[in-house]
């Protein structure tokens, strides 16, 4: 069982940046790929961006390819997104998930993944 725990949140200006952070613990941290979603209110949860297991591999939603970027240290069993030239559109619960990954498909569909984190805040003020 891995427990996921995401930080980093908060209010930004339209323009400012942010770096989210997921802790991971409970298991075998690089054998999971993974994901970020995003869930904005009254919509379902998006994909945002997927790194493999050893870090060599990204895929981005379309629309966020560039200003998100996504990096894990396996080390600290934690996975990051950095989040520049942040738009009000943006705003939504972030949240990061794990894919245990038998394959070496990076996935994007939020029922590919096996454990989830609770989520952080991240509002995007114009």
């Amino acid at each position: 069982q891995v427990q996921l725990v995401e930080s980093g949140g908060g209010l930004v200006q339209a323009g400012g940046s942010l770096r989210l952070s997921c802790a991971a613990s409970g298991g075998t941290f690089s054998s999971y790929a993974m994901g970020w979603f995003r869930q904005a209110p009254g919509k379902e949860r998006a994909f945002v961006a997927v790194i493999s297991k050893s870090g060599g591999s990204t895929y981005y939603a379309g629309s966020l390819k560039g200003r998100f970027t996504v990096s894990r240290d396996n080390a600290k069993n934690t996975v990051y997104l950095q989040m520049n030239s942040l738009k009000p559109e943006d705003t939504a619960v972030y949240y990061c998930a794990a894919d245990r990954a038998y394959g070496s498909t990076l996935k994007g569909r939020v029922t590919d993944y096996d454990y989830w984190g609770q989520g952080t805040q991240v509002t995007v003020s114009s």
